[in-house]
């Protein structure tokens, strides 16, 4: 017992360190937690597990209050590796659910180190599998009607599935409203990995596309796309893999995978939508309003620049280095003791 509450104050003295990094001083400390909402494709890449880490890391310096991690993937093993990382990052009580539609996407990781399965049985968590947890767009209404108005930052890092679904949601016990105006009324922002700009065809976009038309047409606030072309610049996770901790599902599922390839780092398109979305995006990247939109069933996606419209559109503007070095010390970060 000795020797396991050494390793855990240890990893304290680790946790604080990467903790002091992470916070970047480009956040003034007098603003309030950012209120997000984290909805999830958990499963088929594993940059989904180094932008759940970042958000945890922000977290424990107070820059965001985690509301609710969902799942828009009915894969079984995606709601407990999402619970592996909360009750790691000691926030085991984070509301967590998933699609429940016949028409959600199952989708399995594509990896042959199957490291959802390898997380759930070698880390604690409360749902045995995503069938088990509750309905996420249930979890939305709940959560949202809690909240004050326009205060609430919702960052998708996967498919629209659960989105689409709640714009489309009458009222109930929780809100009169129907879906679109309780967003209207309680989201100041939606934070997409979503696109390529200023065209192109990507996966959360073309996996779901009947989603991804309706948030593109009937989303009632604004949209910052962090497309395919940001995060596939920045490459993260060598320097995770090569601390000398264990027991960590964070370096455990980017171990496994860079044992396969991805000797410079794995792209990091999850990173930045929840680094933008917790942080923003006026010290980091350059944006362009316009318009998103859908343009076939193949679920290409166009841009039209326009002064006046919904979206805006990440640009680079600081080096994807500088980038990487901020969000690996995230990724680096561990869990501060309760």
């Amino acid at each position: 017992m000795k020797v396991f509450f050494w390793i855990k104050w240890m990893l304290g003295v680790i946790g604080i360190g990467c903790l002091v990094a992470c916070g970047d001083g480009t956040q003034q400390d007098t603003k309030m937690p950012v209120r997000l909402i984290l909805d999830t494709d958990m499963g088929p890449d594993y940059d989904d597990v180094g932008a759940m880490a970042v958000m945890h890391a922000l977290a424990d310096s107070g820059e965001v209050e985690i509301l609710a991690t969902l799942s828009c993937n009915k894969d079984e093993r995606a709601v407990p590796c999402i619970e592996v990382l909360n009750t790691y990052f000691n926030r085991p009580d984070i509301p967590v659910g998933a699609p429940k539609g016949d028409n959600a996407v199952s989708m399995t990781t594509w990896h042959q180190k199957k490291w959802t399965d390898v997380l759930p049985a070698r880390y604690p968590h409360q749902t045995a599998k995503t069938s088990d947890a509750p309905d996420a767009v249930e979890v939305y209404r709940r959560v949202l009607s809690l909240q004050p108005d326009s205060s609430v930052v919702i960052c998708t890092i996967g498919f629209f599935t659960n989105l689409s679904a709640l714009l489309l949601t009458a009222g109930d016990a929780y809100s009169p409203l129907s879906g679109r105006e309780l967003v209207a009324r309680k989201v100041k922002r939606l934070v997409a990995m979503a696109g390529c700009f200023p065209k192109g065809k990507e996966f959360n976009v073309y996996t779901d596309v009947s989603a991804s038309r309706l948030i593109a047409e009937q989303w009632p606030t604004e949209i910052v796309f962090s497309g395919f072309e940001i995060g596939n610049k920045i490459l993260t996770g060598k320097r995770l893999v090569e601390l000398p901790i264990e027991n960590s599902p964070v370096k455990d599922a980017y171990a496994l995978c860079f044992a396969e390839g991805d000797p410079d780092g794995r792209m990091s398109w999850d990173h930045t939508t929840v680094w933008v979305a917790i942080k923003g995006y006026e010290s980091y990247f350059d944006v362009e309003r316009g318009t998103f939109c859908v343009l076939n069933d193949e679920g290409e996606n166009g841009w039209t620049p326009d002064k006046k419209g919904r979206d805006l559109r990440l640009i680079q503007k600081m080096p994807p280095e500088e980038m990487v070095a901020r969000i690996e010390n995230c990724m680096m970060h561990q869990p501060v003791l309760p």
